[in-house]
């Protein structure tokens, strides 16, 4: 055990399974450990490096920032906050869109869920009810937490009330079935990340769409992990498709299912912590003061770090590149289906992709991937998860194709 680890154990609560490596630096797609040794990120932190590593352009504005004013709490205006806000809008597309900046994911989608409740209520006092998707995840708080369609995540802090009713992510019929007159919201990814690199099929979206019309519920999509470009559009709802109009020209181009809120995190500061929930139409008026508050959500420094990640993006148009790199990716990984062995098939979307395996190696796999240093996760006991930073390079995803492979063959050998 490494003096961090001894001194980690008695230190900090256990909630961690941490790999035996600590990273103290990084750059572009590429981390260092304690020893020197350099590691190939295709982890991203969990979808949230997008830009990579200590980007000049985050640091340069977060060290300007942090010189001039960190925080004076949200009782006083903060012109930052509302460029930020008005930046967000554009990429939505929405004219009437409203924003609230919290510090992470989870509080991004908690105040989703106070805003769905509060707009339900006006409706009518027992409109409170949520509909989300089995293999979810969208938080662990214990409102979040109940929406997410994970059993085991649930167990230790059962029970968690009888207000959420989970559908299968592929069955539009049981989730339109699930929606009433009580239903508030129906809470959606257009990808399930935690839920092992799952695609919500569009007829789905537009189940839940056409649910929430019907019953005045607001429909929220969680795009805390495939928001911001990732899957090679600005949102991943944007990647869906509603059914193509009976008035229309016969060759158009199916239109997106459009959500009434969208809440993100991860990548919108690329690292630093910040959460944001938008909401349109009437949901983005459910909210009245004090009804919602944060004290560091949409600090100063972390504006400016998303400001910063915001303009990179659009001045190296790297939401166009990640939709090429992701099909790029895609086609690294499907040779890998046919030459290397455990590999069974690929899905995902952009730069959001899973190797799927034959057996429930997968932990065995993220294992022996991080001994030939490169850095992905283990998303499900037979899915290792990749979403690798947009700044990658193809020599960099032959790369990690040639160090997948390996671990790949390592495991095969090690399992018989």
């Amino acid at each position: 055990m490494t003096s961090v680890q001894s001194r980690e154990a008695a230190a900090l609560i256990g909630t961690y399974r941490r790999f035996p490596v600590e990273f103290v630096a990084g750059q572009g797609p590429w981390l260092t450990d304690a020893d020197g040794a350099r590691y190939l990120d295709f982890l991203s932190g969990l979808a949230v490096t997008s830009l990579g590593h200590a980007h000049p352009a985050v640091a340069d504005a977060v060290a300007a920032q942090a010189r001039r004013l960190v925080h004076t709490s949200n009782l006083y205006y903060t012109e930052l906050q509302v460029r930020l806000a008005e930046r967000l809008h554009a990429t939505l597309g929405w004219v009437d869109a409203k924003a609230f900046f919290a510090n992470s994911g989870a509080e991004a989608n908690e105040a989703a869920l106070k805003l769905a409740r509060r707009h339900g209520k006006h409706q009518d006092p027992d409109k409170v009810e949520v509909v989300a998707l089995s293999g979810s995840f969208h938080g662990r708080t214990l409102a979040t937490l109940a929406v997410t369609g994970s059993p085991a995540k649930h167990e230790p802090f059962a029970p968690l009330g009888d207000w959420v009713t989970h559908v299968p992510y592929d069955d539009p019929d049981a989730l339109d079935a699930a929606v009433g007159e009580r239903t508030s919201a129906v809470l959606l990814e257009a990808v399930q990340g935690e839920g092992g690199v799952r695609v919500v099929p569009d007829a789905v979206w537009r189940a839940a769409r056409s649910a929430c019309d019907r019953v005045g519920a607001l429909l929220v999509a969680d795009e805390v992990q495939t928001g911001l470009g990732r899957l090679g559009a600005w949102y991943g709802w944007q990647t869906t498709r509603a059914e193509a109009s009976a008035h229309g020209p016969p060759d158009a181009e199916p239109l997106p299912v459009v959500p009434d809120v969208v809440t993100l995190a991860k990548a919108l500061a690329n690292g630093l912590p910040i959460g944001a929930m938008i909401a349109r139409g009437d949901g983005a008026k459910a909210l009245g003061p004090g009804e919602h508050a944060t004290t560091f959500g949409g600090g100063p420094v972390v504006c400016a770090a998303a400001l910063a990640v915001l303009d990179t993006i659009e001045r190296e148009g790297l939401v166009a590149r990640a939709a090429t790199l992701g099909a790029l990716l895609a086609s690294r990984l499907s040779a890998l289906v046919d030459t290397a062995p455990l590999a069974a098939a690929v899905r995902g979307r952009g730069l959001l992709q899973a190797l799927v395996l034959d057996r429930p190696v997968a932990a065995e796999v993220t294992a022996a991937a991080l001994r030939r240093r490169l850095v992905v996760n283990c998303v499900a006991p037979d899915a290792v998860r990749l979403a690798p930073p947009f700044v990658i390079d193809e020599a960099d995803v032959d790369e990690m194709a040639t160090r997948l492979g390996a671990a790949l063959a390592d495991v095969s050998r090690e399992t018989g």
